[in-house]
């Protein structure tokens, strides 16, 4: 990854199968200035049973009679959507990607030109898939919602013993609650990650609004992955807890601008700002008149912003020197020579 925040605008499943909708949220992400724009990519016959319950966001969300299962399979992306959504990006300047739930997803996305394979928060436990992903050694962004320290530290193992050197591994911090209660953000865990296991980590953000990615920029997210919709209004599962296009163009906008503010990190006057030390920094003058011969004392000297002279920070050196100069009040006083 490169010092440049990588943006994930996911869109997810709120194009709620319908294509149309999909290509408006891909036209979305790309004015924006997104990286990506992430679908999500399964079937639901290999990634839940029939009878498994919603979990209870969905159930605020969605049909209460309705299993996981149902709403699942009208949310599936067809092999032609994906085409058509990856022409579209193309198209759009963006780039295309997806997150595969199942073994056979991931491996129709790599079919298809993906370079860069996403794991969600509820795959990090699931052994056989990271075997497969790791053998792939394709660089790989990894969502740790729900897990333990020692959870995410298994799962960088298997990856790894799959093939997959530790520098293509990156790790989100997320919480996996829709929305995420600030309270339950816990940010710094990102950087704990970080030091654990040496990985690059970034955010996956359910909270409404911009404000934690950009926190997390800050503290050295090189990966926000934030979801976004056409309308928070629509149904489905995921759009109550989403970005609308206006809050994603001023998300991006503000990572790019923490981007540039961070800096070097080293310390000194930039260059726009040294202009204005001689006209901000104080300078030793006259408090009053001053003869020739007079000693120089805290009665008959002071500090004031001047315009040059000798800096208030010689006020010691010229404390007790006997004056060679007359001075008027407010007369900046000169180096005796």
């Amino acid at each position: 990854m490169s010092n440049r925040t990588l943006i994930i605008a996911e869109a997810g499943v709120n194009h709620n199968g319908d294509i149309e909708l999909a290509k408006q949220l891909v036209e979305v992400a790309a004015e924006a200035g997104a990286d990506y724009v992430k679908f999500q990519t399964f079937s639901a016959d290999r990634i839940v049973t029939r009878s498994a319950n919603k979990a209870e966001y969905q159930q605020r969300t969605t049909s209460i009679s309705e299993t996981q299962y149902e709403m699942l399979k009208k949310l599936e992306l067809s092999v032609e959507m994906h085409l058509e959504l990856i022409r579209h990006c193309e198209l759009k300047s963006i780039r295309f990607l997806s997150t595969g739930f199942d073994v056979e997803s991931i491996d129709l996305l790599v079919g298809l030109g993906q370079q860069l394979i996403k794991i969600p928060s509820g795959e990090i436990t699931n052994l056989p898939l990271l075997r497969h992903v790791g053998s792939m050694r394709l660089p790989v962004v990894m969502s740790s919602g729900m897990s333990t320290m020692a959870e995410i530290g298994d799962a960088i193992a298997i990856l790894e013993q799959g093939g997959l050197t530790r520098d293509r591994i990156t790790i989100l911090h997320c919480t996996t609650e829709y929305p995420t209660p600030m309270n339950e953000v816990n940010l710094r865990a990102m950087t704990s990650i970080h030091e654990a296991y040496q990985v690059a980590v970034g955010y996956s953000d359910h909270t409404t609004g911009v404000e934690v990615s950009i926190a997390a920029v800050a503290l050295g997210a090189c990966v926000i992955e934030k979801h976004f919709t056409i309308d928070r209004s629509l149904p489905g599962p995921d759009h109550k807890a989403s970005l609308e296009p206006f809050e994603l163009v001023a998300m991006v906008k503000a990572i790019r601008n923490i981007e540039i503010s961070l800096g070097s990190g080293i310390k000194a006057p930039s260059i726009s700002e040294s202009k204005n030390i001689r006209a901000a920094r104080k300078s030793i003058v006259a408090k009053i008149h001053i003869n020739a011969g007079d000693i120089f004392n805290e009665n008959n000297l002071t500090t004031k912003r001047s315009g040059g002279g000798i800096s208030a920070m010689h006020w010691d050196d010229v404390i007790g020197a006997i004056s060679n100069y007359e001075y008027d009040s407010d007369d900046e006083i000169q180096p005796n020579q």
